[in-house]
């Protein structure tokens, strides 16, 4: 049970693990408490094999402010320098074997866009707002550049990185930041309906799929093919692609789905 002073809310039901941001008092700052907390909550979602889907949510209206600035003035003030734990957040999110879906009702900002590009899914309220603020406080997005340019076309990374100005959700869909941008009023529908989606598919599968999705670019292409057509082979002769092979050609439900019904 998550504990009452807790900063993130972890949730557990129908294959679907849901860790909510729960630091309304500063904006859901990525400060070190919440950090940890978010970091231990990936870790046992990855480990319960019964967890299919991992939901990033928020409570208050913001998703994500970005680091900690007290608790950053603070460690630079006494000579240190501050711990990289935003990095491991966001390798832990990028590098999870579970799909992880984002759900982005109000702003983010700096670190919460390193979040929300590092999720494999996202989707946001268009009336949302986003910037890459750092410039105009005379620093550099520096960390979240290994989640965001991912995600971002070329051309508006440049547009949004040099000059700090403030997107909505509308914009955030057409440069790749998210997923995709719904009136706030749809969302709770649209995460369900990308969740679902997300549940249909074989865990083995869409781990593989992911591990696909992360692949760097192949110098050799023959050798590629052959690599990538012995990966089919096998997962197509795998428990779940037979089960799923199988399922198909009966006109039923694969193992995987029934088992969310029972």
């Amino acid at each position: 049970m998550t504990s009452p002073d807790a900063l993130v809310r972890v949730t557990t039901a129908r294959g679907v693990t849901t860790l909510t941001l729960d630091s309304p008092h500063n904006r859901n700052a990525l400060s070190t408490p919440l950090m940890t907390e978010l970091l231990a909550g990936l870790a046992a979602a990855v480990a319960d094999d019964t967890v299919r889907v991992i939901v990033l949510d928020h409570t208050g209206p913001v998703f994500c402010s970005g680091a900690d600035l007290k608790e950053t003035a603070a460690a630079y003030a006494s000579g240190t320098v501050p711990a990289g734990m935003l990095g491991d957040v966001l390798a832990a999110v990028w590098e999870c074997p579970k799909p992880v879906l984002a759900k982005v009702a109000g702003p983010a900002r700096a670190g919460g866009l390193g979040l929300i590009a590092a999720a494999d899914l996202a989707v946001c309220a268009a009336e949302a707002t986003f910037a890459f603020t750092e410039v105009r406080i005379g620093v550099i997005p520096a960390v979240i550049s290994a989640t965001v340019l991912p995600r971002l076309h070329p051309r508006a990374a440049a547009e949004l990185y040099l000059t700090g100005d403030t997107f909505d959700g509308r914009r955030a869909a057409q440069v790749g930041l998210v997923t995709a941008a719904v009136p706030a009023e749809e969302l709770d529908a649209a995460v369900d309906r990308y969740r679902d989606s997300l549940l249909r598919g074989a865990p083995t599968a869409v781990a593989g799929a992911k591990g696909l999705l992360r692949r760097p670019p192949a110098a050799d292409l023959r050798a590629e093919l052959a690599e990538l057509g012995a990966l089919s082979t096998g997962y197509f002769r795998s428990v779940d692609g037979v089960e799923g092979v199988r399922a198909f050609r009966e006109k039923r439900p694969p193992r995987w789905v029934a088992e969310l019904d029972r």
